[in-house]
């Protein structure tokens, strides 16, 4: 997996306000985005069921900024995890909780 290929899904779905999240790739870097929009408490080694109850339980008392944020929000309530969790998804979640260029496509450095 291209780890770059789920960031750049994910901007485009909230830049674009479509879609939904279509796997845990896409589901890490979106909680790690949450982390740093939102102060969530989330860390990297959450499987997958835990990620999600924390971010749901989170959700009544975030206030997104903006449409995307709001966007983000709606793909993760709807969101369904699967088991599948690897090193790439711990990458990801990483670069969402540390992205320099939110909702940019390119960024000046290719991880």
């Amino acid at each position: 997996m291209v780890i770059s290929i789920a960031r750049q899904s994910v901007i485009i779905k909230c830049n674009q306000q479509t879609s939904v999240l279509l796997g845990n790739y896409e589901f890490y870097y979106l909680a790690g985005l949450m982390k740093k929009l939102f102060g969530l408490d989330l860390t990297e080694d959450l499987k997958p069921e835990e990620m999600f109850r924390k971010i749901q339980g989170s959700i009544g008392s975030i206030q997104p900024k903006d449409e995307k944020e709001e966007h983000l929000i709606r793909m993760v309530s709807v969101y369904k995890p699967l088991e599948d969790y690897d090193e790439q998804m711990r990458e990801l979640f990483r670069w969402g909780e540390t992205e320099e260029y939110l909702w940019q496509m390119t960024t000046p450095v290719s991880r």
